[in-house]
């Protein structure tokens, strides 16, 4: 019995925050605080509708993402590619706005790519 109760008062593993896109897929999300919601698996081809985000994450050369966002404003965001066990943060460049492509490529090879911290990105955009 106090076993039970012990593993009652323990506290719930956090979540972490972000979205998690394994190579091959493609997901289309929210942002709410920064951070994506309501995210569902989406057709590769597929255009975000108003409000949403589109990312698709491949294998190709090491790492590449298409993202594209119908929102009024553009995005910076942090970029984390997950392989071996590893994380490892990556350049990531500006999200435009109104629904325009942005293509990133990284020469690592991952089995996944996280997205988070998505903010209202500077006039005229930003690429580190």
């Amino acid at each position: 019995m106090l076993a039970f109760l012990t593993l009652l008062a323990a506290p719930a593993a956090a979540k972490l925050p972000g979205l998690t896109v394994k190579a091959g897929e493609s997901w289309t999300f929210s942002l709410y605080r920064g951070q994506p919601v309501n995210a569902r698996k989406a057709n590769p081809s597929a255009k975000p509708a108003p409000g949403k985000i589109h990312v698709t994450v491949r294998s190709m050369m090491g790492t590449t993402m298409t993202i594209s966002s119908a929102n009024d404003i553009g995005y910076t965001y942090r970029a984390e590619l997950i392989g071996a066990g590893k994380k490892m943060p990556a350049r990531s460049c500006t999200l435009p706005a109104d629904g325009k492509l942005s293509f990133e490529h990284w020469p690592e090879s991952a089995e996944a790519v996280r997205l988070s911290d998505f903010r209202p990105a500077p006039k005229g955009g930003n690429c580190p």
